[in-house]
Parts: structure tokens; sequence; C-alpha cells
């Protein structure tokens, strides 16, 4: 517990302001749980306005100093990840090697037959 009288002040404004920003966390939160079940369930479009929800909340939250800025840039910037691979179509894999591997392999075989 705290000693001093303005310690046991700021423990109240904390408690105050604890009780004030819970909801808008809360509510933060639950706006990036529904985005991101839209986006894995592939409901794209509901999922685009679940995610301009999501990031609004977000960036109310961070100018009210909720959360802070970073916090809020960092949870968007995952979401929109999520959002634009889903989005896009996958792309297939045709082996494990790519060209450049390719290409030195040729060329060390072609060398080794002419000297052999």
């Amino acid at each position: 517990m705290p000693v001093t009288k303005s310690a046991q002040k700021q423990m109240r404004v904390a408690e105050r302001r604890q009780i004030r920003n819970k909801p808008i966390r809360s509510q933060c939160k639950t706006n990036i749980t529904k985005a991101e079940k839209l986006i894995f369930a592939g409901e794209l479009e509901a999922a685009q306005k679940a995610v301009v929800a999501a990031i609004s909340s977000l960036d109310r939250a961070a100018k009210k100093g909720i959360i802070h800025p970073n916090n809020a840039a960092r949870r968007k910037s995952r979401l929109m990840q999520k959002l634009n691979e889903a989005q896009s179509p996958p792309t297939p894999k045709a082996s494990t090697k790519d060209a450049t591997e390719e290409a030195t392999e040729e060329a060390t075989q072609d060398s080794t037959e002419e000297t052999g």
C-alpha cells in the first residue's frame, strides 16, 4: 500500500483511469477478433468492413492515449497483412529449387562432362 498522500492519490487516479479505459480496450480486442474470424472463414467482404472498424477503434484508442501509437500501428499492420494474404490468390509451388539453383547445377554438370 502507498504510504504518502500523493502516492495514495495516484493510486486512486490510476484506478479511475483503468475503469474508464477498460471498455475501449475491450472493444478494440473484440473488433480485431471478429475481423480475424471473418478472414479465416473466407468471408472477405464482411472481413474488409470488420477490419476497417477494428482499425478505427485502434486509432481512437491510440488518440486517447489508452494504448501506445506504436502498439496500434503494429496491430493494424498484422491485421492488414492477414487480410491481404487471404485476398491474394495462392501461388503454386513448382519445385523446391529456384531458377538460380537449377542454373548452377546445370553449369556444374556441363563442366564435369567436358572434363570427364
